[in-house]
C-alpha cells in the first residue's frame, strides 16, 4: 500500500515573521509530522512576503491546481490563519478537500479531517460560518429597514427626463450628445429615452 500524499502549504507575509515562524520554521514542523504518520511530502508550497487577506496567492493556486488534478491525499499547514484570515475562506477550502476526498491537518491546531474529532472540528466551523453569514444577511436588512422607516428613498436615483422630453432636446440640440449636457444626464439615458420614445410613436408631448 503507497504512502498518503501530503502537500505542505507554508506562508509569511512580513521580515518580523520570517525571524520567528518562517516558511523553513513551518516546513520543518510539517516534514516530522509527515514522517511520524508515514505520509509522502510530494511538494511545499509556499507564499513568502503575500498577507492572508489575499486570497489569491501564487503557491496557494499552484496547490489547488494539484488538489483539483486527483494528485493529493493530504493538505498540511502549519497553522489556520497560514492559509486563511477569515472563516469564509478557510471554509470554501475545507470544503474543497471534503469534495476531492482530501484530508486536510493544521499542525498547531491539532486538527485533522481524517479522525472522527477532526470532521467534528469541521463541522462546527462550516456551522459558525453559516452562522456569520446568516448575521451578516440581518445587520443588511435591519439597516434598509430602518433607513425606509426614516423616508430614505433606497436604490438608484430616478433620472427625471421623460421618453418625450429627451427626443425634443435632441431635436432642439441636434445631438444625443448636446442634448444630455443641456439636460445634466448621461449620454446613456438620452440614448434609452429616445428609443422609447420612437418606438412609442416618437410623438412629443409638450405637457
Amino acid at each position: 500500500m503507497r504512502p498518503r500524499r501530503v502537500a505542505l502549504y507554508t506562508r509569511v507575509s512580513t521580515t518580523a515573521q520570517a525571524d520567528k515562524h518562517g516558511s523553513e520554521f513551518q516546513q520543518t514542523a510539517l516534514r516530522k509530522l509527515a514522517e511520524q504518520r508515514g505520509w509522502e511530502v510530494v511538494e511545499v508550497y509556499a507564499d513568502e512576503g503575500f498577507s492572508g487577506r489575499k486570497a489569491k496567492r501564487p503557491a496557494l493556486e499552484a496547490l489547488m491546481r494539484e488538489l483539483r488534478r486527483g494528485n493529493l491525499d493530504i493538505v498540511a499547514v502549519w497553522r489556520f490563519d497560514r492559509l486563511a484570515r477569515s472563516l469564509s475562506h478557510l471554509i470554501r477550502f475545507l470544503e474543497e478537500c471534503k469534495g476531492r476526498n482530501v484530508d486536510f491537518v493544521s499542525y498547531m491546531e491539532g486538527i485533522d479531517t481524517s479522525t472522527p474529532i477532526g470532521m467534528a472540528m469541521f463541522q462546527i466551523a462550516g456551522a459558525f460560518a453559516e452562522l456569520e453569514s446568516n448575521l451578516a444577511r440581518e445587520r443588511v436588512q435591519a439597516g434598509i429597514d430602518n433607513a425606509r422607516e426614516k423616508g430614505v428613498v433606497l436604490g438608484r436615483p430616478t433620472v427625471g427626463v421623460t421618453p418625450a422630453e429627451a427626443l425634443a432636446a435632441v431635436e432642439t440640440h441636434g445631438s444625443i450628445r448636446k442634448a444630455a449636457a443641456a439636460l445634466g444626464v448621461s449620454i446613456g439615458t438620452i440614448s434609452t429615452r429616445t428609443r422609447e420614445a420612437r418606438l412609442s410613436g416618437g410623438v412629443v408631448d409638450s405637457a
